[in-house]
């Protein structure tokens, strides 16, 4: 990954286009003739099964890969002739395996800005990240201790300070990559809402296997084999009964079932 010596700043809120898309790995396709528009602020659904390319995309928005052909903008400008820090600046990531560092609770959510640590502000983050009331039943609350596997803590704890954490990093565009697979439905959705109610004016962009943690994108894009199968809205990819439905469908089911 290479800067060029004149690459230049981001100013304003970003805007992201992406044309053409394309990323080959080893000779295996892996993303192709991806298109694109993200104004600031839209919330954004990316679906698919294991490997049809959700987050290789995400990577590829935040420059952790170059695209083989094709080009993302950011404000108009080609990210390449981007300075590479101020591209993942915009950036706050959540992954699905996350890694605690060997720290406080506290610390772990305020990493991005370990000098101006605020106890208001990671008491705010952890409560949107439906965190606060686990955190205080731990045995010194936001002072305890955590090992880089987050011993003692469920899977589900660790990917809410994982997102507690990406939301202290106040960055204008989050992703969430499949961040909420360990959480029930009902913890998920408060989630979301929290987010929405709290981080209203933010780009969000959500990569799931769970249709549940999409339906009320802005835009829903369905990834097979590296190509946006299908896109649109819930209700409108509903309508059109293809992989999208078919993949809602039978979730729902499984949920009934598990009732």
């Amino acid at each position: 990954m290479k800067e060029t010596p004149d690459a230049a700043g981001i100013t304003g809120k970003p805007e992201i286009i992406v044309r053409n898309l394309g990323l080959t790995v080893d000779e295996k396709v892996i993303l192709k003739d991806i298109d694109l528009t993200l104004p600031y602020g839209k919330k954004l659904g990316v679906m698919g099964r294991t490997g049809s390319g959700k987050t290789a995309l995400l990577k590829c928005l935040s420059r952790f890969f170059d695209a083989t052909t094709g080009e993302v903008f950011i404000n108009g400008k080609n990210i390449k002739f981007l300075k590479i820090e101020e591209v993942r600046r915009q950036f706050g990531w959540v992954y699905q395996d996350v890694f605690l560092f060997s720290n406080t609770v506290d610390a772990n959510i305020a990493f991005y800005d370990p000098e101006k640590d605020s106890k208001e502000k990671v008491r705010k983050c952890a409560e949107c990240a439906e965190a606060h009331s686990f955190i205080m039943k731990l045995s010194d609350g936001y002072e305890t201790v955590v090992g880089e596997k987050g011993h003692g803590l469920s899977g589900g704890q660790k990917q809410r300070l994982s997102i507690a954490r990406a939301l202290y990093k106040d960055a204008p565009i989050l992703l969430l990559d499949d961040a909420t697979s360990a959480l029930d439905l009902s913890t998920e959705a408060k989630i979301l809402s929290n987010l929405n109610k709290d981080y209203p004016d933010i780009t969000l962009v959500i990569s799931a296997h769970r249709a549940s943690s999409v339906v009320n994108c802005d835009e829903i894009i369905y990834l097979e084999n590296g190509i946006i199968l299908e896109r649109g809205t819930h209700t409108e990819l509903m309508k059109l009964k293809g992989a999208y439905a078919k993949v809602f469908e039978e979730q729902q089911a499984s949920y009934k079932e598990a009732l």
